[in-house]
């Protein structure tokens, strides 16, 4: 029947001659109007005349015809790896000479099911394609052209490639001969709208899947959120006091502290709980610390056991290896066997090395101990006093601080005692007991803290009696420097009178201000930094650039060197009152000419 003919699949209609009877072979290619050729490439018929075929016009397939190209089209793994003759009910397919090259196709759109057929018979009409093609699979629609080709679309993407298989068969219309009813098949690629619109939502809905199954893995592993942090309120404020109190609790109060405190919850009210709550929080850095010296002293100890640990394991591997040496002397040498000797050197290296990188070990310990002794050594004392003084000045500037702090706790108490009093006639008796109670709590606080104000400025006063010392210890020793300067540049000046003549140049050199290289350095650095600052700078933001370089470098000395130079800089004033402030200017070009 019809439809029977048209289910035939290309496994089941396979050529009906097979290619091993030649006369099959050189009578079907005698029909195309080729020479026929084994598959050795040997002439079937050696006497063949192309202008004999049955065929006649169509010319012999060269391998340069348009259409052949080098890349062939993917083989299904269903095909027969030797094309034959098909058969078909309307029609009969010719395969290709195998000696041919494959005909090439174009690159394959992503999500095609559609081919380009050309090369078909004038007279080939649908139902003609329909049955030879729909042997590759379900075909969903045909447009023809009047031109000799169509376009055939499939259900799916696999049978493209079987109708590709197809490409370069020759076709022939029943038993005809004429020209109209011949043609050659070029199956390739076509790239259709369908075709990428289902490609395109097949991707999406892939990319959906994917995103789908990411959100969910990560849900997976996504850590849980921290527990909610309580509202403040009195009893929470006292359950967190306790907690801060125990170690074990500490993290998690000072967290819920932390969390009330960014919240803003402290107000004039709760004041006092909030820093009774940090005071108990400070008195834990105590304990941290003695932890850490505890387990820094656990890491000494673990580290010295180690060392005299590794000291034994070395002493083991001499003594092993001064046994390896004694059995290698001659004479216990010559009485063992050579596998032997074999083994017993082969120990040997083994253990020379081993105790080698163990030596190494120890020695890097030893090295690094050494380091860190020397990096404890006594500094100098010209440094020791520099580090005094500023010691001395920022313990100072430190109390300067608590006691302004004191101050303002004091101004205060002062107020809230006087709200209080003011508070105290309009309350009844009941509150007038809590009110002095609380009355006689902030005197005695206030007494508390004006004994520790008086202790302070005590503290101050002592240690600006000192910083006095030092400033006039200071004063001193310049002075002796300067008396040393002096004496060495007056018998300079001696020596220098008798070679005024021979070397006029030295006697320049002594009058300039500059004293040594370094504050020759320090005149570089400062006239480049003010030359891209025209408007001037102040003395601090010099000395904080130049202490990047050098965090000896004192304010006081930059000071000093500039002023001696007054034709490099110049110092003005700028502003008026409290916005009053002093700038330093480079003039270098201007003094070049004054001098």
């Amino acid at each position: 029947s019809a439809d029977g003919g048209r289910n035939l699949s290309l496994d089941s209609i396979l050529m009906g001659l097979p290619m091993s009877d030649p006369t099959a072979w050189a009578t079907a290619m005698n029909n195309l109007g080729m020479a026929p050729m084994g598959m050795t490439g040997q002439p079937l018929l050696p006497d063949f005349d192309p202008a004999l075929g049955m065929m006649t016009g169509i010319p012999p397939i060269n391998p340069m015809m348009p259409g052949l190209g080098i890349v062939p089209p993917p083989i299904p793994p269903d095909m027969p790896a030797v094309k034959e003759i098909i058969h078909c009910k309307s029609c009969t397919l010719f395969p290709p000479n195998p000696h041919l090259p494959p005909p090439a196709t174009r690159e394959r759109p992503p999500g095609c099911k559609t081919v380009f057929v050309g090369g078909l018979p004038e007279n080939g009409t649908e139902q003609i394609i329909m049955e030879v093609f729909e042997q590759c699979g379900e075909v969903i629609a045909i447009r023809k052209s009047k031109k000799n080709f169509c376009h055939i679309r499939f259900a799916e993407e696999f049978m493209v490639d079987k109708a590709l298989y197809l490409s370069g068969y020759r076709i022939r219309l029943g038993s005809s001969t004429d020209k109209k009813d011949t043609g050659r098949l070029h199956v390739d690629f076509a790239q259709a709208r369908d075709d990428l619109y289902e490609w395109e939502c097949k991707q999406r809905m892939l990319a959906r899947e994917e995103r789908h199954r990411r959100r969910l893995a990560e849900e997976r592993f996504r850590p849980p959120s921290p527990p909610p942090v309580v509202h403040y309120s009195d009893h929470e404020c006292s359950v967190v006091a306790e907690k801060l109190k125990d170690d074990t609790k500490f993290s998690e109060a000072i967290q819920t502290l932390l969390t009330w405190i960014e919240r803003g919850e402290v107000n004039r009210r709760t004041a006092n709980n909030f820093y009774s709550m940090i005071q108990s929080a400070n008195s834990h850095i105590r304990r941290l610390i003695n932890e850490k010296a505890a387990h820094e002293k656990e890491m000494e100890e673990a580290k010295e056991k180690f060392k005299l640990a590794l000291s034994g394991i070395l002493v083991q591997f001499e003594q092993i290896v001064a046994v390896y040496h004694s059995a290698s002397k001659q004479k216990a040498w010559d009485h063992f066997t050579k596998a032997q000797r074999k083994n017993i050197s082969v120990w040997c290296k083994q253990a020379e090395e081993i105790r080698n990188i163990h030596n190494d070990e120890l020695m890097g310990i030893r090295r690094e101990e050494e380091m860190e002794m020397s990096d404890e050594e006594i500094e100098d004392p010209s440094e020791m006093k520099e580090t005094e003084e500023s010691a001395l000045v920022s313990q100072v500037e430190a109390l300067k601080e608590e006691n302004d702090s004191l101050r303002w706790q004091l101004d205060a108490y002062r107020n809230e005692v006087e709200l209080l009093k003011q508070e105290q006639g309009k309350a009844t008796r009941d509150e007038d007991t809590t009110k002095e109670q609380q009355m006689k709590l902030l005197q005695q606080a206030l007494q508390g803290m004006q004994k520790h104000l008086l202790k302070v400025q005590e503290e101050y006063k002592k240690r600006e009696a000192e910083l006095e010392k030092v400033k006039e210890d200071k004063l001193k020793v310049e002075t002796l420097l300067e008396n040393l300067k002096e004496q060495e540049s007056s018998t300079s000046r001696v020596c220098a009178c008798s070679q005024e003549k021979e070397c006029p140049a030295e006697k320049t050199l002594s009058n300039i201000p500059v004293k040594s290289e370094r504050e020759v350095l320090l005149v570089g650095i400062i006239s480049t930094f003010l030359h891209v600052h025209p408007f001037g700078a102040s003395i601090e933001y010099i000395c904080s650039y130049l202490q990047r370089l050098d965090s000896k470098i004192c304010t006081a000395e930059v000071e000093v060197l500039m002023t001696r130079l007054q034709n490099t800089f110049r110092q003005e004033l700028s502003g008026v009152g409290a916005s009053l402030e002093k700038r330093w200017k480079f003039c270098g070009f201007d003094g070049l000419k004054m001098t």
